[in-house]
């Protein structure tokens, strides 16, 4: 199942292309960019289309603008995902602002699941139309995105008088001259669009790194406040520089004093440890003596009284070292 597929599984190197096309396709829509998607409304009918009659299409609501509106839908969202058991948490405050790149993931994962479930057998018999008839603005959704053709037709086409042609001289030019003057900042606007799309993109991933490394940081936090090595002079460093609040390069010199502290503790006990070693070393010593010496006089008793004779003997035959000859 699609619920736990990881970060560098093949799902998100899905393009923006082929997003598009599964979508337009399977819900009969004319979306241009991902991130038109961002209601919530999409989704749930995607949703609808895996598992029918699942979804209460008369509570989504395809013409949501607003944030509140949007969260509805993905509320209807969030109880389908618990009546199916499915785990994947929803960012609804990043999807519904409208970002590219949040909602292209959510958007590839969407498709990774409906594939995984239906394997595309009930997507191609799915009318999407009928079913969005209950919902709000959903007979209209496919419409909306559609460029209108009407709006871009010439009106100069229709046959003229002599009269009205002389008339209508001036408001042509009039008009021709707004349109001039127009041009340079419709010329203009895509670009602004790209620039904006790459800032987007360009914080979207900034945001990333930036909880990556406060996850890293709090686990660290975590393992620092284990009981094992929570009262240790190195813990206590590495939480100095972790709550410090400014950035201030005394902080690491604080540190390193806790650390420094801490090896000047270690070479004053250790003479006293070299002390109690000597002492160790010398009573073992004492008891081997007096262990020896237990053992000799046991052998005297246990001797013959021939043995003890003869040592006698050889003790008073053995010359004195301070007697001369």
């Amino acid at each position: 199942m699609a619920t736990n597929i990881g970060m560098m599984d093949g799902a998100y190197f899905v393009g923006r292309s082929e997003i598009l096309s599964w979508i337009n396709t399977t819900l009969q829509l004319n979306l241009s960019k991902v991130e038109e998607a961002c209601s919530g409304a999409v989704h749930c009918q995607l949703m609808d289309a895996v598992h029918p009659g699942m979804v209460p299409m008369h509570k989504v609501n395809f013409d949501a603008k607003s944030e509140y509106e949007m969260i509805q839908n993905y509320k209807v969202l969030q109880d389908i995902f618990n009546k199916l058991k499915i785990t994947k948490h929803i960012e609804v405050s990043k999807l519904v602002k409208g970002r590219p790149l949040d909602n292209l993931e959510f958007m590839q994962w969407m498709k990774r699941y409906c594939d995984s479930v239906s394997g595309g057998d009930k997507l191609h018999s799915y009318n999407p139309l009928e079913r969005r008839e209950p919902s709000k603005g959903g007979k209209d959704a496919s419409r909306k995105c559609a460029p209108s053709q009407a709006s871009h037709k010439p009106a100069g086409n229709a046959p003229r008088t002599h009269n009205a042609r002389k008339t209508d001289a001036p408001h042509t030019s009039a008009a021709t001259q707004s349109v001039k003057v127009c041009r340079p900042t419709s010329k203009a606007e895509p670009e602004y669009e790209k620039q904006i799309t790459e800032l987007k993109l360009s914080v979207d991933g900034l945001e990333k790194e930036r909880d990556f490394y406060f996850a890293k940081l709090r686990d660290i936090e975590i393992l620092c406040q284990s009981p094992q090595i929570e009262n240790t002079p190195v813990v206590e460093a590495i939480l100095r520089i972790l709550y410090a609040a400014d950035d201030d390069a005394s902080v690491v010199e604080e540190a390193r004093a806790i650390l420094c502290q801490q090896k000047k503790q270690r070479d004053i006990l250790s003479p006293i440890s070299e002390v109690v070693e000597d002492k160790e070393n010398f009573d073992t010593q004492k008891r081997k003596s007096i262990v020896n010496v237990d053992v000799d006089a046991a052998a005297i008793n246990k001797a013959s009284p021939r043995q003890r004779i003869s040592d006698a003997s050889d003790v008073n035959c053995s010359p004195s070292p301070l007697i001369t000859f």
